[in-house]
Protein backbone atom coordinates (compact mmCIF):
# COMPACT_ATOMS: atom_id res chain seq x y z
CA UNK A 1 0.00 0.00 0.00
CA UNK A 2 1.08 3.57 -0.55
CA UNK A 3 1.13 5.63 2.39
CA UNK A 4 -1.78 7.62 1.29
CA UNK A 5 -3.53 4.48 1.16
CA UNK A 6 -2.01 3.78 4.61
CA UNK A 7 -3.18 7.11 5.88
CA UNK A 8 -6.90 6.57 3.82
CA UNK A 9 -7.09 3.56 6.02
CA UNK A 10 -6.00 4.10 9.42
CA UNK A 11 -8.61 7.40 9.33
CA UNK A 12 -11.38 5.07 8.19
CA UNK A 13 -10.33 2.93 11.34
CA UNK A 14 -10.23 5.84 14.07
CA UNK A 15 -13.76 6.59 12.70
CA UNK A 16 -15.12 3.39 14.17
CA UNK A 17 -17.05 2.85 17.17
CA UNK A 18 -15.16 -0.21 18.43
CA UNK A 19 -11.80 1.46 17.77
CA UNK A 20 -12.94 4.63 20.25
CA UNK A 21 -14.20 2.07 22.95
CA UNK A 22 -10.88 0.26 22.66
CA UNK A 23 -12.64 -2.90 22.06
CA UNK A 24 -11.70 -6.66 20.81
CA UNK A 25 -8.16 -5.56 22.06
CA UNK A 26 -7.95 -8.47 24.61
CA UNK A 27 -7.99 -5.92 27.76
CA UNK A 28 -4.87 -3.98 26.11
CA UNK A 29 -5.05 -0.44 26.10
CA UNK A 30 -5.78 1.09 22.64
CA UNK A 31 -2.45 2.29 21.85
CA UNK A 32 -1.29 2.00 18.15
CA UNK A 33 1.65 3.22 16.26
CA UNK A 34 1.12 4.38 12.88
CA UNK A 35 4.86 4.30 11.14
CA UNK A 36 6.24 5.87 7.92
CA UNK A 37 9.16 6.84 6.26
CA UNK A 38 10.54 9.87 7.98
CA UNK A 39 11.07 11.59 5.01
CA UNK A 40 7.56 11.74 4.17
CA UNK A 41 7.03 13.58 7.39
CA UNK A 42 5.19 16.65 6.07
CA UNK A 43 2.83 14.29 3.74
CA UNK A 44 1.51 13.05 7.65
CA UNK A 45 1.61 16.45 9.16
CA UNK A 46 -0.71 17.58 6.40
CA UNK A 47 -2.69 14.52 6.71
CA UNK A 48 -2.70 14.48 10.50
CA UNK A 49 -4.09 17.98 10.27
CA UNK A 50 -6.65 17.46 7.81
CA UNK A 51 -8.30 14.85 9.99
CA UNK A 52 -8.40 16.73 12.62
CA UNK A 53 -9.78 19.87 11.12
CA UNK A 54 -12.45 17.25 9.30
CA UNK A 55 -13.10 15.67 12.72
CA UNK A 56 -13.58 19.68 14.55
CA UNK A 57 -15.81 20.26 11.69
CA UNK A 58 -17.84 17.77 12.22
CA UNK A 59 -20.83 16.46 14.55
CA UNK A 60 -18.64 13.38 15.46
CA UNK A 61 -19.31 12.53 19.64
CA UNK A 62 -15.78 12.53 19.90
CA UNK A 63 -12.43 14.98 19.48
CA UNK A 64 -8.94 14.46 17.64
CA UNK A 65 -6.65 15.76 19.70
CA UNK A 66 -3.07 16.23 18.32
CA UNK A 67 0.05 16.34 20.30
CA UNK A 68 3.00 17.57 18.92
CA UNK A 69 5.58 16.52 21.54
CA UNK A 70 8.33 19.03 20.36
CA UNK A 71 6.24 21.82 20.62
CA UNK A 72 5.03 20.75 24.07
CA UNK A 73 8.69 20.48 25.15
CA UNK A 74 9.21 24.05 23.75
CA UNK A 75 5.84 25.31 25.59
CA UNK A 76 7.25 24.10 29.11
CA UNK A 77 10.36 25.23 28.57
CA UNK A 78 8.92 28.69 27.53
CA UNK A 79 6.56 28.77 30.92
CA UNK A 80 9.31 27.84 33.16
CA UNK A 81 11.48 30.38 31.76
CA UNK A 82 13.97 28.46 30.25
CA UNK A 83 14.27 28.57 26.82
CA UNK A 84 17.20 30.93 26.60
CA UNK A 85 18.63 29.89 29.43
CA UNK A 86 18.56 26.59 27.43
CA UNK A 87 20.69 27.76 24.53
CA UNK A 88 23.36 29.37 26.57
CA UNK A 89 23.49 26.01 28.28
CA UNK A 90 24.13 24.06 25.16
CA UNK A 91 26.82 26.39 23.94
CA UNK A 92 28.90 26.04 27.41
CA UNK A 93 28.08 22.49 27.68
CA UNK A 94 27.16 20.93 24.73
CA UNK A 95 24.47 18.73 23.57
CA UNK A 96 24.28 15.32 25.39
CA UNK A 97 24.73 17.95 28.84
CA UNK A 98 21.31 20.19 27.42
CA UNK A 99 19.81 16.82 26.26
CA UNK A 100 20.29 15.14 29.59
CA UNK A 101 18.92 18.47 31.44
CA UNK A 102 16.35 18.74 29.77
CA UNK A 103 14.69 15.72 30.18
CA UNK A 104 15.36 15.90 34.06
CA UNK A 105 13.58 19.29 33.88
CA UNK A 106 10.92 17.46 32.30
CA UNK A 107 11.01 14.63 34.64
CA UNK A 108 10.14 12.42 31.80
CA UNK A 109 10.96 8.53 33.49
CA UNK A 110 8.94 9.80 36.40
CA UNK A 111 5.31 9.29 37.32
CA UNK A 112 4.63 13.21 37.52
CA UNK A 113 6.11 13.18 33.95
CA UNK A 114 5.43 17.16 32.23
CA UNK A 115 4.41 15.98 29.04
CA UNK A 116 2.17 13.35 30.17
CA UNK A 117 0.64 15.34 32.79
CA UNK A 118 0.14 18.13 29.85
CA UNK A 119 -1.24 15.57 27.52
CA UNK A 120 -3.74 14.54 30.23
CA UNK A 121 -5.19 17.97 31.39
CA UNK A 122 -5.76 18.44 27.29
CA UNK A 123 -7.79 15.66 26.77
CA UNK A 124 -11.36 15.44 27.35
CA UNK A 125 -12.96 12.37 27.63
CA UNK A 126 -14.42 11.07 24.41
CA UNK A 127 -11.40 11.68 22.18
CA UNK A 128 -8.47 10.26 19.95
CA UNK A 129 -5.19 11.38 20.78
CA UNK A 130 -2.46 11.51 18.13
CA UNK A 131 1.05 12.01 18.83
CA UNK A 132 3.24 13.46 16.12
CA UNK A 133 6.52 15.11 16.58
CA UNK A 134 8.70 12.42 18.25
CA UNK A 135 11.16 12.72 15.59
CA UNK A 136 12.09 16.26 15.95
CA UNK A 137 12.54 15.16 20.21
CA UNK A 138 15.16 12.49 19.80
CA UNK A 139 17.43 12.43 21.46
CA UNK A 140 15.43 14.55 24.14
CA UNK A 141 12.61 12.17 24.39
CA UNK A 142 12.27 8.84 22.68
CA UNK A 143 9.02 6.92 21.89
CA UNK A 144 8.99 4.12 24.71
CA UNK A 145 9.57 6.64 27.24
CA UNK A 146 6.10 8.45 26.32
CA UNK A 147 4.31 5.39 25.72
CA UNK A 148 5.16 3.92 28.72
CA UNK A 149 3.91 6.65 30.67
CA UNK A 150 1.09 7.50 28.73
CA UNK A 151 0.16 3.88 29.73
CA UNK A 152 -0.15 4.62 32.83
CA UNK A 153 -2.06 7.87 33.02
CA UNK A 154 -4.36 7.73 29.82
CA UNK A 155 -6.57 4.40 29.28
CA UNK A 156 -9.82 5.54 28.42
CA UNK A 157 -8.81 6.83 24.80
CA UNK A 158 -6.78 5.59 22.16
CA UNK A 159 -3.45 6.97 21.53
CA UNK A 160 -1.41 6.75 17.85
CA UNK A 161 1.92 7.54 17.68
CA UNK A 162 2.77 8.86 14.64
CA UNK A 163 6.27 7.00 13.95
CA UNK A 164 9.12 8.67 11.31
CA UNK A 165 10.56 5.02 11.17
CA UNK A 166 9.37 1.15 11.08
CA UNK A 167 7.82 -0.66 13.30
CA UNK A 168 7.66 -4.73 13.58
CA UNK A 169 5.22 -4.78 16.27
CA UNK A 170 7.96 -5.32 19.14
CA UNK A 171 10.34 -2.55 18.13
CA UNK A 172 10.81 0.71 16.83
CA UNK A 173 13.76 1.69 14.11
CA UNK A 174 13.88 6.20 13.97
CA UNK A 175 15.29 7.29 11.09
CA UNK A 176 16.34 3.74 9.90
CA UNK A 177 19.78 3.50 11.62
CA UNK A 178 18.61 4.06 15.58
CA UNK A 179 17.06 1.10 16.61
CA UNK A 180 15.11 1.74 20.10
CA UNK A 181 15.62 -2.48 22.01
CA UNK A 182 12.42 -1.43 24.19
CA UNK A 183 9.13 -3.09 24.06
CA UNK A 184 6.48 -1.74 23.04
CA UNK A 185 2.56 -2.65 24.79
CA UNK A 186 1.00 -0.98 20.72
CA UNK A 187 -0.56 -2.44 18.24
CA UNK A 188 0.57 -1.49 14.58
CA UNK A 189 -2.26 0.50 12.84
CA UNK A 190 -2.08 -0.41 9.67
CA UNK A 191 0.39 -2.82 7.71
Amino acid sequence: MTLEERLDKAEALMQKPSFRANKGLGNEVGYYIFDYPAEQELVVRERVEYIKKKNEASTDDYRIVVFDLYNIIIEILQQKGYLEKCYDFEKKKGFDRITKSVGNMLRITAKDSLIVNYIKEHTPDKAIILLIGIGKCYPILRSHTVLNNLHQAIDNVPVVMFYPGKYDGQELILFSEIKDDNYYRAFKLVD
